[in-house]
This record gives C-alpha cells, sequence and structure tokens, in this order.
C-alpha cells in the first residue's frame, strides 16, 4: 500500500457531455474509480439519458449515440448512484473545474444536495511531479507515462478515462511523496 492512499479514500471521476456548457448541456456518462486506504479499487460507470439530442459534433469525440442512452437511465437516478459510490471520499478529477461545474449544475437542476468539499484537479498534481511534460492531456499523459498497458479501452469515454486518471494520479501521487517525504497530512 502507497502511504499517499492513507489521505482518501478518493475517487477519480469524469464525465462526458453533450457539449462544453453546464448550463446548457448536459451528462451523457458518469465514470469513476474509488481506491480505499488499504488500496482496495471499485469502478462505477453509467450511460446517462439527457433527455436532449447528442450533438453529432458531440458523439464524434467520446462514441456515444442518442440510440446508446435512450434507455440509459436520466441523470436523477444515475446521480442517486453515484452520490452513493463518492460518500466520504474526496474528488478528482482531470481538468476538474470543467467535470465539477457539470456535476454540480447537474444536481442543482435535479434538486439534489451539491457536493461538498470541490475536487483536487489532477492536473495540478501531475505538473507538480513531472514538470516540463509537453503536455498534461490524457492522451498525452497515457504515453508520457507510459498507461497504455494500465489503461485498455477507449479514449473519451468516462470510465477509461477516470482508470487513466487514476493511474496517472497514482504514479503522481508516489513521486510526490518520494520528492517530499515529508507532506502535510491534508492535500
Amino acid at each position: 500500500m502507497d502511504k499517499w492512499m492513507k489521505l482518501g479514500p478518493f475517487t477519480v471521476f469524469d464525465l462526458e457531455t453533450t457539449g462544453m456548457s453546464p448550463i446548457r448541456d448536459r451528462i451523457v456518462e458518469i465514470g469513476a474509480v474509488r481506491i480505499e486506504v488499504d488500496g482496495t479499487l471499485s469502478q462505477f460507470e453509467t450511460l446517462v439519458n439527457p433527455s436532449m439530442a447528442i450533438p453529432v459534433r458531440s458523439t464524434q469525440i467520446h462514441g456515444i449515440t442518442n440510440e446508446m442512452v435512450a434507455n440509459a437511465p436520466r441523470f436523477t437516478e444515475a446521480a442517486y448512484a453515484f452520490l452513493d459510490f463518492i460518500r466520504g471520499s474526496r474528488l478528482v478529477a482531470h481538468n476538474a473545474r470543467f467535470d465539477l461545474s457539470f456535476l454540480q449544475e447537474s444536481l442543482a437542476r435535479s434538486g439534489l444536495p451539491l457536493v461538498k468539499g470541490g475536487a483536487f484537479d489532477s492536473i495540478v498534481l501531475i505538473r507538480k511531479a513531472y514538470p516540463g511534460l509537453p503536455s498534461y492531456s490524457l492522451q498525452a499523459l497515457r504515453n508520457s507515462l507510459q498507461l497504455q498497458d494500465d489503461c485498455p479501452g477507449e479514449a473519451h469515454r468516462a470510465g477509461f478515462d477516470a482508470r487513466m486518471t487514476m493511474a496517472a494520479f497514482s504514479m503522481a501521487m508516489r513521486r510526490l511523496y518520494e520528492l517530499y517525504p515529508e507532506p502535510a497530512t491534508e492535500l
């Protein structure tokens, strides 16, 4: 077990959406990986029916079609399961502002409680652990940090991106513990 895990549990999550605006657009997929303080991993993945058509340009990015989400749960139903999954953990996302803004806006729209405590941005931690990389996009990190074997699946799908982010986040946290052997007890 790595020392950084004692700061958890952590849940790395990723969302796929119909577009870039948390107000106008909707979530179409939620993926998450949770790591407990003992290193145990669990995963959460669900498609979400956005109750609107998915624009072609968005489908071209994530590959999620209107047909795929037609019988998927609506956000409120998916959110109850997701909130249960993340309960008691610290959230992490790659470009956390984007994912957290969509999550919070969707929760508010549904009348559900907002997530308290925000989310750590894995980009910030990975930059600190691995300064000077040419890019910190997930696809670039997949190559730079050699995550190919650790993260099978399709890029721009929520479960895959959450697994890849967890792998990069784990590497960064291990490295930060090597660089700073006496870290603070809080992130």
